[in-house]
């Protein structure tokens, strides 16, 4: 695979600074049953990093001492980290929101099959990738049968309330391009997928998310396998938008590897760019407990004109 930090590193993107934290994202691990060609995580079947209970415990014992309301789980497929409903468990005891980035397809693996029953039980919002609302464009992109599979978990989820009217079962859909470009307008391609699922399949949900796809690790390599990359970035660049630097995820979310190292998002933990707390090389959340990260400055390079190119784009969709 390519390494795309080196083609990163001009140091062009504006320096920004922290906020008041509100989400703290934990990625448990890089095991999941779908190998993705856009996924930046380059999660698949054969990786082994997991999240140990003793991190897990970090993070609760983080939470009852911090203000931060949302918990934001990803992987991988979360679903997969021995204690995943551990996590969800206790941080809901906390009066905590949890969040949970599902591929939808873990839903039907085997050993899985009350996952959305407990994701009800516990009233957890779910974010579900589906790329595509068309078969053929999710099946291309994340494997031969996804996009069915995927229709099933949507109508497990249906099935217990998610995406209705109940405000507690919260279940919102993720957009990301196939290619080199950006994403449609977020409000018009959401109407789309509403009414394709809704007549094809009776499936229904309460918002799309639409994520550009930065270029690192498995679509960054991509790009260059193909000579895509420096056209992508000069795409990315010319569409950059001051005004959604007051957005960015970073200035409110820190991530969490699944060894407790921290980052100021998730994009940073797979270029291994970890976030400058106290003048340490590395941080763990551990050293976090009690410390207030407002004004502090965020790593930044050339990939982060990823989430302020055009409409913006971070983990709750567009910015603007």
């Amino acid at each position: 695979m390519h390494a795309t930090l080196p083609l990163l590193r001009s140091r062009d993107f504006p320096a920004i600074a922290r906020k008041r934290l509100e989400t703290l994202q934990v990625n448990v691990g890089y095991k999941c049953n779908q190998t993705c060609v856009h996924c930046h995580v380059n999660a698949g079947p054969t990786r082994s990093e997991t999240m140990p209970r003793e991190v897990a415990d970090t993070v609760l014992a983080f939470l009852r001492g911090s203000d931060v309301r949302t918990l934001d789980l990803t992987g991988g497929a979360p679903e997969l980290n021995p204690h995943f409903r551990y996590l969800v468990a206790e941080a809901r005891k906390l009066g905590v929101k949890v969040m949970d980035r599902c591929n939808l397809t873990i839903l039907n693996e085997p050993g899985h099959e009350d996952l959305a029953d407990f994701l009800a039980a516990h009233r957890v919002e779910v974010v579900a990738s589906l790329p595509c609302y068309l078969e053929d464009n999710v099946d291309r992109q994340r494997g031969r049968g996804v996009f069915s599979s995927s229709i099933v978990g949507l109508r497990k989820l249906n099935a217990l309330g998610y995406g209705k009217a109940d405000p507690g079962l919260v279940l919102n859909l993720v957009y990301n391009p196939q290619g080199p470009s950006l994403p449609p307008a977020q409000v018009a391609l959401e109407d789309a997928y509403r009414g394709h699922l809704r007549a094809e399949y009776g499936v229904e949900f309460n918002r799309l998310f639409t994520l550009a796809n930065l270029p690192i690790a498995r679509f960054g390599s991509m790009l260059i396998s193909k000579g895509q990359f420096n056209s992508y970035m000069t795409l990315l660049q010319a569409s950059y938008r001051e005004e959604n630097l007051e957005h960015v995820m970073c200035r409110t979310l820190l991530s969490v590897d699944w060894q407790g190292y921290l980052y100021d998002c998730d994009f940073n933990q797979m270029l291994e760019l970890p976030a400058r707390l106290d003048g340490k090389r590395r941080s763990r959340l551990a050293d976090l407990i009690g410390k207030d990260l407002a004004g502090r400055p965020i790593v930044v390079a050339d990939h982060c004109f990823g989430c302020t190119a055009g409409q913006g784009s971070s983990c709750g969709g567009a910015l603007g």
